[in-house]
């Protein structure tokens, strides 16, 4: 089996592609790489540009915020098939929090122009995304 339809593989079990067909996800798996991080090492840093999206493959990670006053809040955690920088997908705005990562972490990023340059291809792929990036934001206002 290719990387490429490892990858793919991989893909179909993150929730933001669900409902995204095997010819679109081998599309995706090619415009993915992979990154590895140490543990303590930081994946994105909050208030620094966002010109990403990362899933992670394998380890752990937190999302921690700093607040105004300087205390910090780890406000989400990441394992398998869960992703972060989203919102870097569809603009450049700087990054809400830091992702540490906990433990040997390596994950698969998409940089926003690749990810772009893809729905400029395959709209019917942004339609589908889409809709599962306001199913998240719909959830965690809810839970708010």
């Amino acid at each position: 089996m290719s990387m490429t339809e490892q990858k793919a593989q991989f893909l179909d079990k993150v929730p933001l592609f669900n409902g995204l067909s095997s010819r679109q996800l081998e599309q995706l798996a090619k415009r993915v790489f992979g990154r590895n991080y140490e543990a303590g090492q930081a994946i994105v840093t909050q208030g620094q540009g966002g010109d990403g999206f990362f899933v992670v493959q394998s380890g752990r990670a937190e999302a921690v915020l700093e607040r105004a006053d300087g205390s910090k809040a780890v406000v989400n955690t990441f394992g398998p098939t869960d992703f972060f920088g989203e919102l870097a997908l569809l603009d450049d705005g700087p990054r809400t929090a830091s992702v540490i990562a906990t433990e040997p972490t390596r994950c698969l990023a998409l940089t926003r122009w690749d990810f772009l340059a893809h729905l400029r291809e395959d709209p019917e792929m942004a339609v589908i995304i889409l809709q599962e990036l306001a199913k998240r934001f719909r959830r965690a206002l809810d839970a708010m």
